[in-house]
């Protein structure tokens, strides 16, 4: 197979390949990030940023529970205007290999996520990652924007608004109807959907009886979650034309080839990363040429959403 057959156009922006690395696998740890270009990610998506600095949750944050991980880092970051600044000297180290950035964000109220993109949108990103999946302040009972469509269409309206670049909102699995979410965001002008995030957990200590993590319940993500991201990817694909970034439990080549037929655009890859590094997604390029070349695939192109065929 050629690199033209492994590229993908995400919103306009070319992507030499499929995979994407998650957000806040790496934190803003800039080795990491750009080791993942070098590696062969297609797009790296940084960690979320808010206006303001946030010191999270205590640890423990991360635990691997034996199928995957659980975590509630709590959206630890340094806030908007010093992570507009890091983003600058990532998108010069970035530049180079043309891997485009994506650079995530998350506020408590909808005026917030104006406030941040606009601060954001600062360090000129090729893409922003709208993460909705955060408490909403403004809703009753504190459900995060992801939960209701209005509130998501409401946060991706006043997003494309103010942000020079194609908006993707990420939505969240802990929902009845996550179609309806994801028309509601297409509608609202959103230019791509990343689905999944990460389901609400819970793993228990059995010397203690608590909870293993400070926060009690926690984001499980890996290889356990899959067959769900996927029946996701499957129903948003169904229900909206704009371009779809699959994940969940992606962690051999066999699962983005998966991701595709389901009618992912792009593929994301997020706790393989954290267990095995950034250098997972050489191998996993490796992986998905190898099963391609087993099934006769010539191109992602052609085998893109076969799964509704």
């Amino acid at each position: 197979m050629d690199e033209q057959g492994l590229s993908v156009n995400l919103c306009g922006v070319n992507l030499q390949t499929p995979l994407v690395l998650a957000s806040g696998v790496a934190g803003m740890n800039m080795d990491w990030l750009v080791e993942a270009g070098r590696a062969g990610a297609g797009a790296v998506v940084t960690k979320s940023a808010s206006l303001l600095p946030r010191e999270g949750h205590p640890e423990p944050t991360v635990f691997e529970w034996g199928h995957g991980l659980i975590n509630a880092v709590g959206l630890r970051n340094s806030g908007a205007v010093a992570m507009s600044q890091d983003l600058v000297s990532l998108k010069k180290m970035l530049s180079p290999m043309a891997v485009p950035l994506i650079a995530s964000v998350f506020a408590e109220t909808v005026r917030g996520f104006a406030e941040v993109t606009e601060v954001i949108a600062r360090a000129h990103p090729d893409m922003i990652e709208v993460n909705i999946s955060c408490p909403n302040v403004e809703a009753e009972y504190g459900r995060s924007f992801a939960s209701d469509a209005a509130s998501a269409a409401a946060v991706t309206r006043v997003v494309k608004q103010v942000a020079p670049c194609p908006v993707i909102v990420k939505l969240s699995p802990n929902v009845t109807d996550i179609a309806e979410i994801a028309r509601a965001v297409a509608d609202a002008g959103a230019d791509a959907i990343c689905a999944i995030n990460s389901l609400t957990g819970m793993v228990l200590d059995l010397a203690t009886g608590r909870p293993k993590l400070v926060n009690r319940t926690g984001g499980v993500t890996g290889a356990a979650i899959r067959p769900l991201a996927i029946r996701c990817v499957y129903e948003i694909t169904q229900a909206v034309t704009i371009p779809v970034i699959g994940l969940g439990g992606v962690e051999h080549g066999e699962d983005i080839v998966e991701m595709v037929l389901a009618g992912a655009t792009a593929v994301g890859v997020g706790s393989a990363v954290y267990v095995r590094g950034p250098a997972v997604f050489s191998q996993l390029l490796l992986e998905l040429v190898d099963c391609m070349d087993e099934h006769g695939y010539a191109s992602l192109d052609e085998i893109r959403g076969r799964a509704h065929r």
